[in-house]
């Protein structure tokens, strides 16, 4: 197939892309699972691209791995509570991964390359996250080369073992090679993760061979190196060491994630717990949370019975796989209103379920899977706005919806108390004070890594750190105090304008039009420049490491992705493996 007809096959009316899958449908991963150690292996089926026009030589990937890398995680995170350390390796000679797939870069549209980039980055943050909140470890063999989004994968790591056998190394050569970043992660980690001296790591980012050997030990780029006749035993006793400092329940009972009950139509998506409603000639999605329905367990024993029908680890499947859907399969539909249905009482019974259970690893993971998915949609470049309306349920977990909003409309009804729609700030929205010198973790024993800092964010900390009413009120104490002191109110929508929790509060006559016309005007403006809009003012908190990811991910490679230099017809991308030398404009932008 031509490049020409490669690019028309993936550009041309695409089918949706599939986020649900099983271990049974594996394609290009393996797990494997030995008491507290699970491996997961990487080994790519080059015939099975998620679209035509590429082969995945070389354990490189397109966004069907990383699925699966994704789907895994969930499967270990809760089907598999013994399991402590994850050992990623591959189970290809000579070969870790080879990264993101070049030549299915070079025929993507832009949009899909920066949607990939994005889940990409998801899944890796994901490692860390777990590391970090629910002491699953992880530990990267690297048995063989790793160059670009497969070094990333290990940097996502908590340490990094390489094969010293003179030929394996640790690379990014993305700038030499592709005249891209190193997929934005990699660049990122390299200096505030492995702090690797910026000089270094100049030298290694414009460097096609890579390091190897002791000398990438004393870059710090991999915490230690071993012998091939040693490395799996050196394996072995690392992933122990790391299993060591878990606190993974051994003898916990697995819940199985059984398949979403979902249907697809044509302009909606329907799930139990989620729904989203499409018009397309407004280009605007509705997506609508419900509250439990029925009786809900309040003890671990009713939890485990439950299983995946939990409802909140029920909804947050259902949100993550429909956040996903639309983001992937309906590019053009740039708002998204959020609205809540159901009985706030609920919700924030089902709030101090998860408050009194925190500790318990299943709670804890559940936890987890409503922070990262509440973190995609913060990053989704889509305008969010929230309408609370008669019959919503803005409470506690659900109010976060809400509040990771670009605006918020709430609906006031002077002469129907009944009716009018409330909102109550629980627990689980604030985020505690960070303590001076307090951290979590601490040096890797191999060296290299650094400690990281505990989030002060709460439950459900965006990847600033912050919760969301901190990062709404920018911190100030008199803000945060007088939103603590309504907390577990039923708030309407004087009162919650009164606070700053909502961006307007029309009444009954005024609510229609002032709804219309600020989704009319929102739709008319440049995507664009919309996207840019909302990743500065929804990440106003102090700088970190996945601010600095998902930021240069929206600017600096969203531009980088369009310039000729990388994808012109002479671009280093579009060239690349056709024996033809890129020719780049010199001209400094």
């Amino acid at each position: 197939m031509t490049t020409a007809n490669a690019t028309a096959a993936i550009t041309a009316t695409p089918p949706r892309v599939e986020y649900q899958t099983h271990p049974s449908q594996y394609r290009h991963v393996k797990l494997a699972f030995n008491g507290p150690v699970a491996t997961l292996s990487i080994a790519i089926d080059e015939n099975a691209g998620l679209r035509p026009g590429y082969k995945l030589k070389l354990n490189s990937y397109d966004l069907g791995v990383d699925i699966e890398l994704n789907d895994a995680m969930g499967r270990i995170r809760f089907e598999h509570p013994e399991v402590r350390t994850v050992v990623v390796t591959s189970a290809k000679e000579k070969v870790f991964c080879s990264g993101a797939n070049i030549f299915m870069l070079g025929v993507s549209s832009h949009a899909w390359k920066v949607n990939f980039c994005k889940f990409t980055n998801e899944t890796r943050n994901g490692l860390e996250d777990s590391s970090k909140h629910s002491g699953l470890k992880f530990l990267a063999a690297v048995n063989g080369a790793c160059a670009g989004g497969g070094y990333e994968l290990a940097l996502a790591c908590d340490e990094i073992l390489l094969v010293d056998d003179r030929s394996s190394a640790v690379s990014l050569p993305e700038v030499p090679l592709l005249g891209v970043l190193p997929g934005t992660g990699g660049l990122t980690r390299v200096t505030d993760k492995r702090k690797v001296r910026h000089d270094l790591a100049d030298i290694f980012c414009t460097s096609v061979e890579g390091v190897r050997g002791q000398k990438a030990v004393d870059w710090r780029l991999v915490d230690g190196v071993a012998k091939p006749a040693q490395f799996a035993a050196k394996v072995q006793e690392r992933a122990l060491a790391l299993a060591a400092q878990s606190d993974r329940p051994a003898d916990g009972k697995g819940v199985t994630l059984t398949p979403l009950h979902r249907t697809v139509e044509a302009d909606a998506l329907r799930y139990q717990y989620v729904s989203v409603e499409i018009d397309r000639a407004k280009r605007t999605a509705v997506f609508t949370v419900k509250s439990p329905n029925g009786v809900q367990p309040t003890d671990i024993a009713g939890i485990e019975a439950a299983g995946d029908q939990w409802y909140p680890l029920a909804m947050a499947r259902e949100l993550e796989d429909a956040i996903l859907q639309m983001r992937t399969n309906e590019l053009d539909i740039g708002i998204w209103l959020i609205k809540t249905l159901g009985d706030s009482a609920a919700v924030l019974a089902s709030d101090a379920t998860l408050v009194a259970h925190q500790n318990h690893w299943l709670v804890r993971e559940t936890i987890g899977l409503l922070r990262r998915t509440l973190a995609r949609l913060d990053v989704s470049s889509r305008s969010l706005f929230a309408l609370i309306e008669s019959g919503s349920c803005f409470a506690g977990t659900l109010l976060e919806l809400a509040l990771a909003c670009d605006r918020s409309y709430m609906l006031i009804l002077p002469d129907d108390e009944a009716a009018t729609p409330r909102i109550t700030v629980s627990d689980t929205n604030f985020g505690a004070e960070p303590t001076p010198g307090r951290s979590q973790g601490g040096e890797s024993p191999l060296g290299g890594g650094a400690a990281q800092s505990a989030a002060p964010g709460g439950f459900y900390p965006m990847v600033t750190e912050q919760s969301r009413l901190q990062r709404r009120f920018y911190s100030e104490a008199p803000a945060l105090d007088a939103v603590r002191a309504q907390a577990g109110k039923a708030l309407d929508a004087d009162a919650a304008f009164a606070l700053g929790l909502v961006t307007s509060n029309p009444d009954d006559i005024d609510w229609t039009d002032e709804v219309r016309i600020a989704i009319e005007e929102r739709v008319s403006m440049s995507p664009d420049a919309l996207t840019g809009l909302e990743a500065n003012l929804r990440f106003n908190g102090p700088e970190n490491m996945f601010t600095r990811v998902f930021g240069r991910l929206t600017a600096w490679q969203n531009w980088i992705f369009q310039r000729p230099n990388a994808v012109g017809e002479k671009g280093a991308l579009k060239v690349y493996g056709k024996g033809d030398k890129a020719v780049f404009d010199w001209n400094r932008v």
